[in-house]
């Protein structure tokens, strides 16, 4: 049996990214998540030398919920991820996969000629990246 050939990241992301100011509160940006059913977001920069962040849904979870934070008191900005690791979308699934597991991630946005593109996760890239197993 032959090892199927996975696909790059271009096939497998999400083009719908969501991006929100730093200084939202957590109430607001679950509210957004709701709304476009994503368990990220990505924290825009604020000018041209700064970096894009990276909120999850699990950072929500791990930094607000389980210390009975109240969500409309904290801030993006407070539990956001910054800098961000970013992948390039002609990067192939597998190696997609190694860089999350290399790094500790799960999510990270698709740049491509400075612009984000899309946004991958360990479940795009099971779910979309999977090569045709018949």
């Amino acid at each position: 049996m032959s090892i199927p050939e996975w696909g790059t990241v271009r096939d497998c992301m999400s083009p719908k990214v969501t991006e929100v100011d730093g200084r939202m509160d957590i109430l607001t940006a679950m509210k957004v998540m709701k709304k476009v059913g994503s368990t990220s977001l990505v924290v825009k920069r604020r000018d041209e030398d700064d970096e894009y962040g990276l909120l999850l849904f699990a950072d929500i979870a791990k930094q607000v919920i389980a210390k009975n934070r109240a969500p409309e008191r904290v801030n993006v900005y407070e539990i956001m991820a910054k800098p961000v690791l970013m992948v390039r979308p002609d990067m192939k699934v597998r190696y997609c996969a190694r860089f999350f597991e290399n790094f500790g991630i799960s999510h990270a946005p698709v740049e491509e000629d400075g612009n984000i593109i899309g946004m991958v996760s360990y479940y795009r890239l099971m779910l979309h990246g999977l090569p045709d197993l018949d």
